[in-house]
């Protein structure tokens, strides 16, 4: 079987090889296999000469699943229903597992019918009950993931996006300024790649990368790479992150990257639904591709400084 990362176009969506797949969720394709034949969580789609292709929901099943062994469930628990929603379930699959569900439905409502009032007592609700990581796994990236999915389908428009994007840029942003200080680990530059006008991802990156141990230094979206080396060096940053929700474009993939990993001492990795869409690409320009998943991103950040 040809395991070359590469993305292939089908129509309506694209279509992943089970060694993109890999490289984009750190499972191998053995235990891809093994989870679709012995336990059916993952079902492939199939060409006629058999070979498996992933679509992204795909993707972010198995990183659920991923996400459910690390919490110590084991394979043989987990069932195919507790990957059907973006926040998955918890380990006995109970009402905890329902409320995350039924305050995610109640974000979505407010984005929706544009009511601040409610979004923010939504979130603080949450907060008052959990700590910001649990709130920032359980709701706020199951809850963009799923804005996502609404707006690719045609159901959302821009004016939705642009007043959530509002609102939870503030509070990241809050969170981000009034973070605690004394960090030792490696300093991170973090960047927004050429033509992402997004930050929440960023954002999400950078609060995460500093409740791990890391120092960061964020630049903010749409920058341009021929910047990154020179602040990278004068900094000493251990590596340059990069975020995106778009799909790079041509020049930046077969140039500026290129170059970027060239004139940089410090390793480049490219994270969010830009290394999905892009995955093979930022390979072959010797950066590496994180996926989206946040959990999964710090662990190979860990595994490139190492």
């Amino acid at each position: 079987m040809n395991n070359t990362a590469e993305v292939i176009e089908h129509p309506g969506e694209k279509l992943y090889t089970i060694g993109t797949v890999s490289k984009l969720t750190g499972v191998g394709a053995i235990t891809l296999r093994a989870w679709e034949r012995r336990y059916g969580l993952i079902e492939p789609v199939r060409k006629p000469s058999g070979h498996r292709l992933y679509t992204r929901q795909n993707i972010d099943q198995i990183n659920r699943i991923t996400a459910l062994t690390q919490q110590g469930m084991r394979i043989s628990q987990i069932r195919p229903e507790m990957l059907e929603s973006a926040d998955g379930m918890d380990q006995d699959g109970g009402t905890d597992a329902d409320k995350w569900k039924t305050q995610l439905n109640s974000m979505m409502a407010s984005i929706i019918s544009f009511d601040e009032e409610r979004l923010e007592e939504i979130y603080n609700e949450a907060l008052s009950l959990y700590p910001i990581d649990v709130v920032t796994r359980k709701l706020l990236t199951p809850l963009l993931i799923e804005l996502g999915l609404r707006w690719e389908g045609g159901e959302g428009n821009i004016a939705e996006e642009h007043f959530f994007a509002f609102y939870l840029r503030n509070k990241l942003g809050a969170r981000y300024h009034h973070r605690g200080r004394g960090n030792r680990g490696p300093l991170i530059l973090l960047a927004g790649l050429p033509g992402e006008h997004h930050e929440i991802g960023l954002l999400l990156f950078a609060l995460a990368a500093h409740e791990s141990g890391y120092r960061v230094l964020p630049l903010g979206a749409n920058m341009p790479l021929e910047e990154l080396a020179a602040v990278a060096k004068k900094k000493g940053c251990g590596a340059i992150v990069l975020s995106g929700a778009i799909e790079p474009s041509r020049e930046t993939l077969s140039q500026d990257l290129p170059e970027l990993v060239t004139a940089s001492a410090a390793p480049v990795l490219i994270g969010g639904l830009s290394s999905v869409y892009a995955c093979d690409a930022i390979n072959r320009a010797g950066a590496e591709a994180l996926g989206r998943d946040i959990e999964h991103g710090l662990r190979r950040l860990a595994d490139a400084l190492s």
